[in-house]
């Protein structure tokens, strides 16, 4: 009987620990997609370079009319432990007014400006001259909470997009052309978690310095502040709390009732066995 309750006990308990970790898996799902008034503010220009980066959120398109041949920028914030995806599309000038056929590129960089590699997707594509558009798309690695200098792991912070031509027939130069943006940013779960954190996530401007320039007369002016992505909505979390904490201590309190349970299996009765005397 005692082992019966020892058992349930144990049973129930994880029944709740796993119960609570399913409840903080659900809650790290994806927000719910923009509203339509939230679709209607979304940026209609970009930026021509990292300081005018035009800031956008994740699930936002992003539109802009540009030239062949610009370097578009948009600008976007990933906390740690999420995973960012990054898809644009440009609509090409008619099949007529082009010579030949564009290769368009895709490119993100983080908060210091390094560039980030694709896991999976297409972030260099070439249209053919009678193509109507091109889309490309790249999905990166999981924002971790902290990395070794060495490394170039993403970070928590800003992330900056840029599109442009790589190759195209010079006749082409200047032609008007249609370009959208949307980047996706999503919980990768506690499986995905690791320890440590950064002092503060990489926006620049507030974590990095920005270099002064020099008026004509050679006295430092102030230096010019650098486009920066708005943060994550409920604020930078930086690795302080994921689910991976509840999944640990649920595997201490449920190794601690196997421990108890298999000791009231295995002790027997309680009772001294007989221990026969000799006369």
């Amino acid at each position: 009987m005692r082992t019966t309750r020892v058992l349930t006990s144990a049973l129930l308990a994880a029944a709740a620990l796993f119960g609570t970790a399913a409840g903080a898996s659900a809650d790290e799902s994806p927000s719910p997609s923009p509203s339509a008034g939230e679709e209607t503010a979304a940026p209609t220009e970009a930026g021509t370079s990292f300081r005018t980066a035009t800031a956008v959120r994740s699930g936002q398109l992003a539109t802009a009319g540009a030239s062949t041949g610009d370097y578009l920028y948009w600008v976007f914030p990933a906390d740690a432990g999420q995973d960012a995806t990054v898809r644009a599309k440009v609509v090409l000038p008619d099949a007529a007014q082009r010579h030949g056929a564009q290769t368009w590129q895709l490119d993100v960089y983080d908060g210091l400006r390094r560039r980030q590699a694709c896991t999976y997707g297409s972030s260099t594509a070439t249209a053919q001259k009678d193509a109507a558009e091109v889309a490309l798309t790249c999905h990166l690695r999981t924002v971790r909470a902290w990395a070794e200098q060495s490394s170039n792991d993403p970070l928590p912070g800003s992330y900056y997009v840029r599109l442009t031509v790589t190759g195209l027939s010079d006749d082409d130069l200047g032609l008007p052309v249609k370009a959208e943006v949307q980047p996706a940013v999503v919980d990768a779960g506690g499986a995905r978690a690791v320890d440590g954190a950064l002092t503060a996530p990489l926006v620049p401007g507030a974590t990095t310095e920005d270099s002064s320039e020099k008026d004509g007369k050679g006295a430092k002016t102030e230096p010019k502040q650098a486009s920066v992505a708005a943060a994550p909505e409920g604020g930078w979390a930086s690795g302080n709390w994921s689910s991976r904490w509840l999944w640990t201590a649920g595997g201490a309190v449920l190794a601690a009732l196997a421990g108890v349970a298999g000791y009231a299996m295995t002790r027997g009765s309680g009772r001294p066995a007989r221990v026969p005397q000799n006369y």
